[in-house]
């Protein structure tokens, strides 16, 4: 019991340094490069458990003897100078914390509030599950094979069995019945879409911006929904599904053509995501630059008859950067003020990323 504690303890003590470190670890792209299966890998200062350290007999009393206030006590490390020495240096431990633990410290950071799922598919599948075999049991259930195969044993055990004349009757304590459990299968529910401009003008710190961003809202979109499918289109002037390592370090260039990445996403929802049963996120991440205000207007079109009609939300991310015009952005406006099923982002740098993910979680569609 007391080991449950202290590892309860330890816990909070950790779960306490990462929120008031909160900020910091949104932004830092290491901690997110140590995941592995479900938990991450936090690094947290070493914390020292505080003790008496006792002096020699007949010293004094409490604060007698020479020193002054701040002076370091006996055996403390103390700064150095620039030379090699032989004491311990603070150490950083690397403490295991879940994604649903991440997940629910950034709600409470952010003061996000759940989100309301729709559609059948959030609701969890309670299938029977049959296990095994009993000797009780309704006779719907009732085992033919294996009541006929304890019969035949009981048969050839009591010498009874005729080679000649294999006639076998069960009786009552030959019948065995399916047993079975109740299970609930939760079913995959929701769908997050990532689509990213990759063309010239958005280099390895807007990429970056994108990465740390998708971490946190895949985090909580996963605490939301018992499964979540995550899928990847990267764009210049044409469109393509990637996987998830290919769509943080593909480095393209040429023109921007937005509404390529809108059609492939469109094709996807069509083809394998249902509106009626599934939560749907698009993301799309850009500098703002598009080719052509032709380009634009389709992308409306395709927003204002397929998208916002179909998702829970469609959010547009907008990443700073000094080549692109950051245009795309003021034409969403435009196009819908005030329309809660678009949000748009701006995110002019790291720092701004968890204002970022309050602009898209905090409507909890």
């Amino acid at each position: 019991m007391t080991i449950r504690e202290d590892h309860k303890r330890f816990r909070d003590i950790v779960r306490g340094r990462v929120k008031e470190n909160f900020k910091k670890y949104v932004t830092h792209g290491e901690m997110i490069g140590k995941r592995e299966k479900d938990f991450v890998k936090i690094p947290v200062p070493s914390i020292d458990i505080p003790r008496f350290r006792y002096g020699p007999k007949q010293s004094g009393g409490v604060g007698q003897g020479q020193g002054n206030p701040g002076d370091p006590v006996d055996g403390e490390n103390q700064p150095g100078q620039g030379q090699a020495g032989d004491q311990p240096g603070e150490h950083v431990l690397e403490a295991e914390v879940t994604l649903e633990e991440l997940a629910d410290i950034l709600g409470e950071q952010l003061e996000l509030p759940r989100i309301q799922p729709k559609g059948n598919k959030t609701i969890d599948s309670v299938v029977n599950r049959y296990t095994g075999r009993s000797s009780v049991g309704p006779e719907s259930l009732r085992h033919f094979k294996a009541s006929y195969k304890e019969a035949l044993k009981r048969y050839v055990s009591t010498g009874t069995y005729d080679p000649d004349n294999p006639v076998i009757v069960p009786i009552r304590r030959d019948l065995r019945y399916r047993s079975f459990r109740k299970a609930v299968s939760p079913r995959t529910n929701a769908v997050v879409i990532y689509m990213m401009d990759v063309s010239g003008s958005m280099g390895e710190e807007q990429k970056e911006i994108v990465r740390l961003e998708s971490f946190w809202i895949n985090a909580w979109l996963k605490r939301n929904y018992k499964g979540l499918d995550t899928r990847f289109i990267i764009h210049d002037a044409a469109a393509k599904e990637v996987d998830e390592d290919t769509f943080f370090r593909t480095s393209e260039s040429g023109g921007t053509l937005i509404s390529s990445a809108y059609k492939l996403c469109k094709k996807l929802i069509e083809e394998e995501y249902p509106p009626h049963e599934w939560n749907i996120y698009p993301f799309h991440f850009s500098d703002g630059d598009n080719w052509s205000g032709e380009d634009t207007r389709l992308c409306v079109r395709l927003l204002k008859e397929f998208f916002l009609p179909q998702v829970n939300m469609f959010g547009y991310g907008q990443v700073e950067s000094k080549y692109g015009s950051g245009q795309f952005l003021k034409d969403l406006e435009r196009a819908f003020p005030g329309d809660e099923r678009l949000v748009i982002s701006r995110i002019e740098n790291k720092d701004k990323i968890v204002q970022s993910i309050k602009d898209f979680l905090g409507k909890g569609r």
